[in-house]
């Protein structure tokens, strides 16, 4: 087994939370990198190539939001956004343009450390399940992702290859919320020539087999502003 650190990036311009975060991380195992400003950050994580990003979103010289943005169009490194801002349409902007989690400010180092390895943990098998057969609600739903079936109610239900595959990825990160482009380029592929909102006819194909009211679904769910998650 290889005893090589995972690397973290930690980007703050407040040096106090830096060295605070920075010392639970490494006692913790992690190997650290840190930066100061928007334009620091974009250049270590060209030099180190993290396995996760903790990024303020209030910086200097670039703006959390456009450095998100910036390594979201070259990467897929788990994202855990820092702010003071407590504003809901904040926090589903962050999302929208690519972060896995969020903190707001004042926040523990410990519940910090606990979610970077709770996201390193879910993504350190790309989106491999814990399971192969999963089933909810007393086997309302029954879901065979080695078999490739489904069965809803104790019936198999049909569904296309491309919603087996999108229902795959859900279920995979129970609770993740995944954006459009996430979902076609996780599930359908880079060279899938479709529109983003295709996923939403999909979504509605896909709740009109295994939702018992499609209208209020209780297994594919909306979140408003940014895009689907399952939960069950």
């Amino acid at each position: 087994m290889s005893d090589k650190k995972q690397k973290i990036l930690i980007v703050d311009d407040e040096q106090k939370i830096v060295e605070a975060v920075k010392a639970y991380l490494e006692n913790s195992n992690y190997e650290v990198i840190t930066a100061s400003d928007g334009e620091d950050a974009l250049i270590q994580f060209e030099k180190y190539y993290p396995d996760l990003v903790i990024l303020d979103l209030m910086l200097p010289k670039i703006s959390g939001e456009e450095v998100c943005r910036m390594i979201r169009r070259k990467s897929r490194v788990p994202i855990i956004m820092l702010t003071a801002k407590v504003n809901e349409d904040d926090k589903i902007t962050g999302f929208h343009i690519g972060a896995d989690d969020y903190l707001t400010k004042p926040f523990s180092p410990r519940e910090l450390v606990v979610r970077v390895q709770s996201l390193l943990r879910r993504c350190s098998e790309g989106i491999s399940p814990l399971f192969s057969i999963m089933n909810w609600n007393n086997d309302d739903l029954i879901i065979d992702l080695t078999k490739l079936k489904v069965q809803k109610s104790g019936k198999e239900i049909n569904l296309t290859p491309n919603e087996f595959r999108i229902l795959s990825v859900l279920v995979k990160y129970p609770n993740k919320v995944f954006t459009r482009d996430e979902l076609i380029e996780v599930a359908l592929g880079f060279d899938f020539e479709g529109f983003e909102r295709t996923i939403d006819s999909h979504i509605k194909n896909l709740r009109s087999k295994i939702e018992d009211n499609s209208s209020n679904p209780k297994y594919i769910v909306t979140v408003r502003g940014i895009g689907y998650k399952f939960e069950g």
